[in-house]
């Protein structure tokens, strides 16, 4: 998400000079009307009102207006002030609270609430009577839900609903349709369209774009399927880039003509297979890209240039992805983490690391934490929820590559998932301490995890005596702990055999948290006890030292440059 923080006075500088986006200082009004649609949202520092008074003419839809964000300027409010049912403003008032450690002023009702806004599902298109509907859920009615298709929705919609098949009242009960359908609008009446069509793609070279657009929008219309449900286009890879297909505006997938030619469809053509060498593209590529269960809901149409084809997906295709949320605050956490758990429908971690991101939360995403320990049955849950077509975010602190979920996921999902699996990456504990301390890990290094409750004593205990040998910077994670109090003494005692009590040692307990705590000591004068589960060790090497205060173990340059 694009996002421009937009301050007038000193202070307000200051204090976006805190956020993590592209700033601009002095002319507020101007920068505003210039940046209005280049950016996704502002967060400005200055007064509601003023903000008001110069977005007002600006204003278009609230679809496409950016997000506005106002921060007062002490640094105690943050107020959402347009975009909230898009999502972008509410998410945005957290993260920039988070991050100054103020208060987020939200006014949707649905977050007030704690409901599920219902124009703000993943991969789901609200439309109809959203206002109505949604004023009649936060009176206390529960609409009535009619799932016409298999998909999964989010639990605390689920739970404020009723089904379809109980009395109606007098008629007016309010009502959710869950379908890819064109259905007429009309009063209390909301339908919920997810991405459940894929538009399988056939073209000649010379295919006019006007002409395939023409065709879908044809076989939609006839077969009464809403455009807003078709979630891709699947084709040839030799029409992957094909003018026709890409002004269409959705993703592509493609596929070799000899898989293609491996799917049984309803309308094989040899001529086809004659030009092509495969029996079938637009049915073939539809079916593939729709997944395992998926069905034709429309068999091939053909104009004198192109053929389509639409396939209908048996529930959402289902991912998961792991996200490092770094060290701390949001401050410290990659945007694409932000984003990826903004997109989720369910989120999975350790209690504490849930409350670490509860910033970029939802109210209509389900949220499963679990005590430490019990990392398996995440990793399990996250396969399963993924495999009922949920997108799921599974949350680790630092990276979730490092010490954390990413492998034992994997091993779960196993070398057939069917669904994908993306990793995204935090800034890991070690990374954070060694910022803090200067610049110890600019030569080689390791990171060394001290618990034994997965890894036997005498395998660290080797490791560390090869990267004393090999006179490596370690980073200890894990260190110390109550029932594991004399590991890290002994690793000291370790590295003392082959490096002078002098040696550089910092230690760095919460970083990038409130309380954090950062020590700089030597080898042979290390206290253990400043150390604990949530502190980074970080022991330098025979070229390490303390250069202004700081720890820094040099790369070589200046050496090399005298040569």
């Amino acid at each position: 998400m694009r996002v421009l923080a937009v301050s007038v006075t000193e202070a307000g500088r200051a204090l976006s000079s805190r956020l993590p986006y592209e700033r601009s200082h002095g002319e507020l009004a101007a920068t505003v009307r210039e940046r209005w649609n280049e950016v996704d949202a502002f967060v400005i520092v200055a007064a509601v009102g003023a903000a008001v008074r110069i977005i007002a003419p600006l204003l278009s839809d609230k679809a496409t207006d950016p997000g506005i964000v106002c921060i007062d300027e002490a640094g105690r409010h943050v107020v959402a002030v347009l975009g909230g049912h898009a999502g972008s403003a509410n998410a945005l008032a957290r993260e920039v609270a988070a991050t100054l450690g103020a208060e987020p002023v939200i006014t949707t009702a649905t977050d007030s609430s704690s409901m599920a806004s219902l124009d703000q599902l993943p991969a789901m298109v609200a439309s109809g009577d959203v206002a109505g509907v949604t004023a009649a859920m936060l009176n206390g009615v529960r609409p009535a839900l009619e799932r016409r298709l298999g998909w999964v929705l989010p639990d605390v919609l689920v739970a404020a609903t009723r089904s379809a098949g109980d009395p109606d009242g007098d008629g007016e009960s309010p009502r959710i349709i869950l379908s890819d359908e064109l259905i007429a609008d009309r009063p209390l009446t909301v339908t919920l369209c997810p991405l459940s069509l894929v538009a399988g793609i056939g073209t000649s070279t010379d295919a006019p774009p006007d002409e395939v657009a023409a065709l879908l929008e044809t076989a939609l219309a006839e077969a009464g399927l809403n455009r807003a449900a078709v979630s891709e286009v699947a084709t040839i890879d030799r029409r992957r880039t094909h003018p026709a297909v890409e002004g269409l505006g959705l993703g592509v997938t493609a596929y070799p003509a000899s898989v293609l030619a491996a799917v049984q469809v309803p309308t094989p053509s040899s001529t086809v297979n004659n030009a092509v060498g495969t029996p079938s593209v637009a049915e073939a590529a539809a079916l593939l890209a729709a997944g395992p269960g998926a069905n034709l809901v429309v068999t091939k149409r053909s104009s004198p240039h192109a053929t389509v084809a639409i396939a209908r997906r048996l529930h959402a295709p289902g991912r998961i992805t792991l996200v490092g949320l770094g060290p701390g605050g949001p401050g410290l956490r990659a945007p694409d983490a932000s984003a990826a758990l903004r997109n989720a429908d369910t989120v999975i971690g350790f209690h504490g690391y849930l409350a670490q991101c509860a910033d970029a939360l939802r109210p209509s995403q389900d949220l499963c934490g679990s005590p430490i320990g019990g990392e398996v049955a995440r990793a399990r849950l996250a396969v399963e929820r993924a495999r009922e077509g949920r997108s799921v975010a599974v949350v680790c602190s630092g990276d979730s590559g490092v010490y954390a979920m990413a492998s034992l996921v994997f091993e779960e999902a196993g070398d057939a998932p069917g669904f994908p699996i993306e990793v995204i990456p935090g800034i890991t504990a070690a990374l954070a301490a060694a910022a803090r301390l200067g610049a110890p890990l600019a030569h080689d290094h390791l990171m060394l995890s001290l618990s034994d409750l997965l890894t036997p004593w005498e395998l660290i205990r080797s490791r560390v005596e090869a990267a004393r040998d090999a006179d490596l910077v370690v980073a200890l994670y894990n260190p110390r702990s109550k029932q594991r109090h004399w590991h890290l003494q002994a690793v000291c005692e370790l590295l003392l055999g082959a490096r002078p009590g002098s040696t550089p040692v910092g230690i760095v307990t919460d970083v990038g948290r409130p309380g954090e705590q950062i020590t700089l000591t030597t080898l042979a004068e290390l206290d253990p006890e400043l150390v604990g589960m949530t502190t980074c060790v970080v022991i330098g090497s025979s070229s390490t030292r303390v250069i202004g205060g700081r720890m820094v173990t040099p790369r070589g340059y200046r050496r090399k440059a005298s040569e």
